[in-house]
């Protein structure tokens, strides 16, 4: 079960709360982009980062000389995937289809270089699965200058809405249409570098990712 504590708990739309750990997971290998926040000098910041998971770790990374990293105290992440548009008969009502993951806790920067190599590992798979085992693997230099921070999903909530619009009862009769419109995330087929200098095509684990389209 997901933890409930003051900053989980949701005072609003508490049906939408999620308390399943495998739905957080869930989510957490679907998404490819987190939001880091920070409190660099008394002032927040919010950075779009790759991320990745190995059971109830989320492992992140970035310079060993960025300050949001080496200010990160507590830290707030946010993982949002967004499932469709919802239209309803005011403007009040309209909202979205979403699932989403916040985790709070205060990161550790990791030193052992074993867990080092498999968070990010993880991160990289998590961008580009089957990537890690084909690519030239980081130097030591590149290792130096990385830091790696492993985060608990020890606190952690999950929130979640589906279905139509909640229009007011009393503007069903009005003559404007509501629903829903899907969203997905599609990946279209790779673009080869312009400086590769061998002829080599995509590798099928990256074509496998293409979206095909549907009849």
């Amino acid at each position: 079960m997901l933890s409930t504590t003051e900053r989980t708990r949701l005072n609003r739309g508490k049906a939408k709360a999620r308390t399943d750990r495998g739905e957080l997971y869930d989510l957490l290998d679907e998404g490819l982009v987190c939001h880091l926040g920070v409190v660099v000098d008394g002032s927040p910041r919010v950075l779009p980062t790759g991320y990745g998971r190995i059971g109830d770790t989320l492992y992140l990374h970035g310079s060993t000389g960025a300050r949001s990293l080496l200010a990160a105290d507590e830290v707030c992440v946010t993982v949002t995937l967004l499932d469709g548009i919802v239209m309803a008969r005011s403007g009040f009502h309209h909202s979205m289809n979403h699932r989403s993951a916040m985790v709070f806790g205060t990161p550790r920067v990791v030193t052992d270089e074993q867990e080092r190599w498999e968070g990010l590992r993880a991160i990289t798979e998590q961008l580009a699965p089957g990537q890690w085992d084909v690519v030239r693997p980081p130097s030591a230099k590149e290792m130096a200058a990385t830091r790696v921070l492993a985060l608990s999903l020890a606190e952690a909530s999950v929130k979640v809405r589906t279905g139509p619009p909640s229009d007011e009862e009393s503007d069903h009769a009005t003559p404007i249409w509501a629903g829903v419109q899907p969203v997905r995330m599609v990946f279209d087929p790779p673009v080869t570098d312009p400086a590769l200098v061998h002829d080599l095509p995509a590798p099928d684990h990256v074509l496998a990712r293409v979206t095909r389209d549907e009849a």
